[in-house]
């Protein structure tokens, strides 16, 4: 993600907002998780890692808190601070609807935004979050904090980071600190943690949300108690509930790569075309094929065997929307896909292995595929894709076994620095080639 340009609008009561809008595609709006400028997510490199795959096909929105960062400061807290400040920025963007992901203390931004416009706001995600402050903390608790904060932020700053982070991630813990330091002073951030602690309550708005609502959490998350977030999706209707391992309460630390492919997954994004993809520079491509197809029509007949297929489309469809990907082709029993980003290329495998294993779980007849990927510059011609790299993404897909996922030595280069585990397959030669090409399994059981 580029470095972002700043913008401003004027709230109702005349403060001024500072927010940034990156990216093209559906709006995706991410509020501040805390006390931070989104000028200083660069600061911490796994939270901007995280927020470059939510913006890959979307229009990311960020803003900052009236006293906070960029925004104006030194102005009132009124009531119904946080709406004013979102809805001037809605307006100011223009979109026609809007996505938001809530994560830890912004949870209850998205409950609200939901609840006041609905014909505004498509859809929800509420990752690690509550929403009431008064649950996961007591007054006594809070109180000390602001008191802190006054006395001496520096110090006050890292108790903050360090309540949610330091056990697991002390060096992370040292940076937010500085974020907090860089975004607001200590009188701000103990009348903005007062503020929320008594007016942060929207548990009586969950059951008016009627935009569909992801809920994200981790299983063992020691700040926010996992039955805060049971009990919001037992409350919403249109609500989905996703129970993940893990400890951290921030969703962009730990392993954070379930997190990002569930929210990839529901966020609507630009769909590429084959020939925008190609036109992009490197595109990556992805074939999958359904392992056993033939003798399972065999057994069961055309009539249930095309039951089957259908549901395997269907799958395969949903999970290319979700992240990207454009289908080039499908050949019956397997589809091709192009995309022009080879994270999200790797998202959509992963994503697609785990939908299959989700079903084969639970449904009588198993869906086992095989999938490869290769990147490189095709040739486009008529809405298809040719040329070696394309051949080469089919002979690798054709080398996986049923559940496997394998890509070359040149792609697993591409996705260095990114969170996917790798075990080396060796070396084969692919037919029609002269050279060998090293393999890699992906492995996305973890």
């Amino acid at each position: 993600m580029a470095q972002s340009e700043v913008r401003y609008c004027t709230t109702v009561d005349g403060v001024r907002i500072a927010y940034s809008v990156e990216g093209t595609g559906p709006a995706l709006i991410v509020p501040p998780f805390f006390l931070e400028s989104f000028s200083t997510h660069s600061m911490l490199p796994e939270l901007q890692a995280f927020l470059d795959r939510l913006a890959e096909g979307r229009t990311l929105i960020r803003w900052d808190r009236r006293n906070t960062g960029l925004s104006q400061h030194g102005v009132s807290w009124p009531t119904d601070t946080v709406p004013r400040d979102l809805e001037a920025v809605m307006n100011a963007v223009g979109h026609d609807g809007f996505s938001i992901c809530g994560m830890m203390n912004s949870g209850w931004y998205a409950i609200d935004a939901a609840v006041r416009w609905p014909d505004r706001v498509d859809r929800i995600a509420l990752v690690e979050t509550f929403p009431c402050a008064q649950v996961p903390m007591s007054r006594e608790s809070v109180e000390a904090m602001a008191t802190l904060a006054r006395a001496n932020w520096d110090v006050g700053a890292q108790v903050y980071a360090d309540l949610t982070t330091r056990s697991q991630h002390p060096e992370q813990a040292k940076l937010m600190a500085q974020v907090f330091i860089k975004s607001v002073d200590g009188d701000t951030a103990a009348d903005a943690v007062m503020w929320g602690y008594d007016h942060i309550d929207v548990r009586d708005k969950l059951g008016s949300i009627a935009c569909p609502t992801l809920i994200l959490h981790r299983s063992d998350d020691t700040l926010y108690p996992v039955a805060i977030a049971q009990e919001m999706a037992q409350t919403i209707p249109h609500s989905r509930f996703i129970q993940l391992e893990g400890n951290v309460c921030h969703p962009f630390l730990g392993d954070f790569e379930p997190i990002l492919n569930a929210l990839d997954a529901f966020f609507p994004k630009e769909q590429l075309t084959a020939e925008s993809a190609s036109r992009s520079g490197v595109t990556t491509i992805l074939f999958t094929d359904l392992v056993g197809h033939t003798e399972m029509m065999r057994r069961l007949g055309d009539d249930r065997g095309r039951d089957v297929l259908r549901e395997h489309e269907r799958i395969t469809r949903e999970t290319l929307k979700g992240h990207g990907g454009a289908e080039v082709k499908t050949m019956g029993d397997g589809f091709m896909a192009s995309f022009g980003s080879v994270t999200s290329a790797m998202g959509c495998a992963i994503a697609l292995q785990r939908a299959f294993a989700s079903h084969t779980e639970s449904m009588p007849e198993p869906l086992h595929v095989r999938v490869g990927l290769n990147a490189g510059e095709p040739i486009e011609e008529d809405g298809d894709l040719f040329g070696a790299t394309v051949i080469l993404a089919s002979r690798i897909a054709a080398k996986a076994g049923a559940g496997e996922i394998l890509v070359p030595d040149t792609v697993r280069g591409l996705l260095s620095g990114k969170q996917f585990l790798f075990t080396d397959r060796g070396e084969f030669v692919p037919k029609g080639f002269d050279d060998a090409v090293r393999l890699y399994e992906v492995r996305w059981h973890e």
